[in-house]
């Protein structure tokens, strides 16, 4: 006699201190590092190649102004050392003796929000930085407009370095 086929049981895997591998849950929080640091490089580069052609196209017509007008790239240089900051905090917290899985996706997380907020900071920098320094060329009175905008767009890389350690801290 042929017996009938038996129904399967779904058999669902909780994950729990004991059902996980910490070692394996490590690559997030590095991987928040690596994002930190890389993300602000790429808002650094932006930043200061977009600026930099602003200077360049500048300082052809009035070379006298382009040394104050480098400070979009000494703004957008600012971004990856927000990142360098978070990436070491993360660095250091980063450890084998962790309670619980959740807290490497928040040094994930942490590492999001502080490389993508710089990422976004040096593109607006690059933008306003170009077009800041040409219509600094024809009328340096727009000097302290163009500083404001640029303090405004530098900010937003702070706010994602502060909400960056907020996250890797709380865990």
């Amino acid at each position: 006699a042929i017996a009938a086929p038996r129904k399967q049981e779904k058999m669902t895997t909780v994950l729990t201190n004991a059902t996980f591998d910490i070692a394996t849950f490590t690559f997030f929080g590095w991987g928040g590092a690596a994002i930190a640091m890389t993300l602000s490089n790429l808002g650094t580069a932006y930043g200061t190649a977009k600026s930099g052609m602003g200077i360049a196209s500048m300082a052809v017509t009035r070379p006298d102004l382009a040394f104050k007008a480098i400070l979009p790239i000494i703004m957008a240089g600012i971004l990856s050392i927000y990142g360098l900051i978070l990436a070491v905090l993360i660095c250091q917290n980063v450890k084998l003796e962790a309670s619980s899985h959740s807290v490497f996706f928040l040094q994930l997380n942490a590492g999001l929000v502080c490389g993508l907020s710089n990422a976004i900071a040096g593109y607006a920098i690059g933008i306003v930085g170009e077009a800041g320094t040409k219509y600094y060329a024809i009328n340096e009175k727009t000097f302290v407009g163009f500083l404001l905008i640029l303090i405004f767009a530098e900010v937003l890389g702070l706010y994602g370095l502060i909400a960056g350690i907020i996250m890797s801290l709380s865990s």
